[in-house]
């Protein structure tokens, strides 16, 4: 039997036994989910009118990464080594705009002014930055993807992932061969391995299906990024449930920024802020935030307790009991569904 395309490529996935576990020079440090509000760019009547006010969204935040960074240094004592941003921090969503004209006000070039802005905001604070933005492709020029990029301190792109389950944007897997034949399979879920230990990434809503993180999971994901612009509550959100429950599965951190409102659109601002949040290997709310612009959503990463923890015998140690191979017929058998 011929098995279908993406079947192939899940079970040669899958074909890893267990997550690669990296040596432990790595030390503890802290990670950020700054929460910060989010001036869309919808009302802008030019694509030139929306791109200033992103520019000058991007200084503000990288003023306000910079103080943060600094601040907790010398209150906590330990070295911030990772900030995440809320999603689309610096656009806000389409609403009603056609595709050519989002765009054109809102998707940044890879190459463009908006990234370099953004490398240098890393390099300014000597983090690595997790960024979510709509962003063009030389690939697919009459498109562009919801893209999760980590820049790291040299201001080096460590991390590329484009959305793959979206309303507002088109996905990888709307153009899946052309993806896969231009990028390959490894770019589709693909995990950074950095001196801060191997991160990944999940956007959004995405953080409501297994599969996005169990993906890198499987190629050793010891921290997740989580850019949202959610309902802030503090009760128990569909969102909320999976976030833990990623943690749990994957025995991995989750660090989850969402935006302290969205400014300029006729949807009321506060309905997307609070409850940024930091999440340890075990589930645990470590930090979290409440409504508003606010560093509060931090906490320490200990990599060496989460590698032992992975390393160790037991019922707890979750990953190391999965049988990744037996789940691939069925997966690929789903085709169409």
């Amino acid at each position: 039997m011929t098995l279908p395309r993406r079947t192939v490529l899940t079970m040669g996935l899958a074909a890893v036994a267990a997550p690669v576990v990296a040596a432990d020079p790595a030390q503890p440090y802290l990670a950020l989910a700054l929460q910060v509000a989010c001036d869309a760019v919808n009302a802008d009547a030019t694509p030139e009118a929306a791109r200033e006010r992103i520019a000058r969204s991007i200084t503000r935040v990288g003023t306000q990464v910079r103080a943060s960074v600094g601040f907790l240094k010398g209150f906590m004592g330990v070295d911030p080594r990772l900030v995440v941003l809320p999603e689309y921090a610096f656009t806000g969503f389409p609403s009603g705009e056609s595709r050519a004209l989002w765009q054109a006000k809102a998707a940044f070039d890879p190459k463009g002014r908006e990234y370099d802005q953004l490398a240098a905001m890393a390099q300014a604070s000597k983090v690595y930055l997790a960024v979510n933005a709509y962003a063009t492709d030389k690939a697919f020029p009459d498109l562009y993807f919801q893209v999760t990029s980590i820049l790291s301190p040299s201001g080096d792109v460590a991390l590329t992932y484009r959305r793959m389950i979206s309303l507002f944007a088109p996905t990888p897997f709307d153009v899946w061969e052309k993806f896969l034949d231009i990028y390959g399979y490894d770019a589709v879920f693909p995990v950074a391995r950095t001196d801060i230990g191997t991160l990944a990434a999940i956007a959004s809503e995405e953080v409501l299906y297994p599969e996005i993180a169990r993906m890198t999971a499987m190629k050793g994901a010891e921290v997740y990024v989580h850019p949202t612009s959610e309902v802030g509550s503090p009760e128990l959100t569909p969102k909320e449930i999976t976030r833990r429950a990623r943690a749990v599965e994957n025995m991995a951190y989750v660090v989850s920024a969402n935006s302290a409102g969205i400014l300029g659109t006729s949807i009321p601002a506060a309905s997307t802020d609070g409850m940024s949040k930091v999440i340890d290997f075990g589930g645990k709310v470590m930090a979290v935030a409440g409504g508003g612009e606010t560093l509060v959503a931090h906490a320490v990463i200990d990599l060496p307790a989460l590698r032992s923890a992975r390393r160790r015998a037991g019922m707890s140690n979750l990953v190391s009991r999965q049988p990744w191979r037996a789940y691939a017929p069925a997966y690929g058998l789903a085709e169409g569904v």
